[in-house]
């Protein structure tokens, strides 16, 4: 059977067993609206359509940043949406601890996610006293530097294989008028290059030792001031990207007028929407070429707790809709992120998709620091950075102390 009758046939057999008696309309909101990532999208509603209730989009533009606060607003203040996307993790912890999201754990159990849903890290984010309250739909690793090959060639140099190249390079790509790397205006962009580089640099277990057992010896010593100097490589070879939105910087990329992006793997959705081809028109290398670990967060929605007893029962159902397999696959191969169940034929990915899948295989993973760091903590991270990138003065001596600060009192 080819992928696409495989994808028909398990379509088929999903919207059946999840036929609501009462359909009705679910509004879903989220920050997917780059072309990318609308088209992931698309294939969530079909799937939830198919079920006969209806996905009512609620897209908030401006990423996670802008659209949490919206949100959480909207459920704390008694108008909550029928579905909402978080990343893996603490984002919603208060949420559920003031019983305001739905317990999933029936669902979970008829469907069983324990068994499918791989790594189980990803549900344990989902899992609070030993109930799940949200359905894990992605795996999204940030660890991957992007390159444009076309970019490299009009410099006349190869393109790099690991991030040393990368940067021995950027002389090149700046005498050309390119900008070597694209980092977009948003804090988490900055915040979260800080950290794949801290994993390709320092390694596994200095980045655990950092963020999961919040060591301040460890933040103030000399492995965290290489990945400092790295960090001030970066921000010296993103001078002028003049963009805020990532998929922005992506395009920079797309277009050949920077080298390269530090971002997660969710930038190969646009490099697809413009017909660019893994290999040939850009270059991916996981870890940065240095150190081959991938982080295992993502993407999960969470069901506020609603009156209407139809809405309430739409919700299980787009629960159970989101990890069926043919919704998986669908889903991820347009998202370019990996599957969260093991179970289901990717042979349509691409190659970096392939590098992802075999490094997952392996069990080179990390936690991402959403799962690892609360909300308020990843805040103070993000505007560290956000501050170091945009503000050359600041040393990294300086920027180190601070951040060691954020480690001891992080929780």
């Amino acid at each position: 059977m080819n992928f696409r009758s495989f994808a028909a046939a398990l379509a088929a057999t999903v919207a059946m067993p999840f036929a609501a008696a009462h359909a009705t309309d679910l509004e879903v909101t989220h920050w997917w609206t780059s072309g990318g990532e609308a088209a992931a999208v698309a294939e969530l509603a079909k799937a939830f359509d198919a079920t006969g209730n209806k996905w009512v989009d609620g897209a908030i533009a401006g990423s996670g940043g802008t659209a949490r606060p919206i949100m959480i607003s909207r459920i704390t203040g008694g108008d909550p949406m029928g579905a909402t996307q978080f990343n893996h993790g603490r984002q919603a912890e208060e949420l559920v601890e003031a019983g305001l999201m739905k317990d999933l754990t029936a669902v979970a159990e008829k469907e069983k996610w324990k068994e499918i849903v791989k790594p189980a890290s990803l549900l344990d984010s989902c899992t609070i006293d030993g109930k799940i309250y949200c359905a894990p739909v992605n795996i999204h690793s940030w660890q991957w530097l992007w390159l444009s090959n076309a970019a490299f060639e009009s410099a006349g140099v190869a393109v790099p294989k690991n991030w040393d190249e990368f940067v021995a390079a950027a002389p090149a790509l700046e005498a050309k008028g390119i900008i070597p790397l694209a980092v977009g205006g948003q804090p988490w962009q900055s915040a979260g290059a800080f950290d794949v580089l801290m994993v390709a640099i320092a390694g596994k277990d200095t980045f655990y030792k950092v963020f999961k057992d919040k060591d301040e010896e460890v933040a103030a010593g000399a492995d965290i001031a290489k990945v400092f100097k790295a960090a001030d490589d970066a921000r010296r070879m993103s001078k002028g990207t003049n963009v805020q939105d990532w998929n922005q910087a992506t395009n920079l990329v797309i277009t050949g007028k920077a080298g390269g992006q530090i971002m997660g793997d969710w930038a190969q959705g646009e490099f697809a929407l413009a017909g660019q081809v893994a290999g040939k028109d850009y270059t991916c290398l996981p870890g940065l070429g240095v150190n081959e670990i991938i982080s295992t967060g993502g993407d999960a929605f969470y069901f506020p707790v609603v009156d209407d007893e139809a809405k309430s029962a739409a919700q299980d159902v787009l629960a159970a809709t989101l990890l069926a397999p043919a919704t998986q696959v669908a889903f991820n191969l347009k998202k370019g992120s990996l599957p969260v169940r093991g179970d289901v034929d990717l042979a349509a990915a691409n190659d970096c998709m392939k590098k992802g899948l075999d490094i997952l295989a392996k069990g080179n993973v990390i936690e991402g620091t959403d799962q690892l760091l609360s909300a308020d903590s990843q805040k103070q991270k993000e505007d560290l950075f956000s501050e170091f990138f945009a503000n050359p003065s600041m040393t990294v001596e300086d920027a180190q102390k601070r951040f060691v600060d954020i480690i001891a009192s992080a929780e």
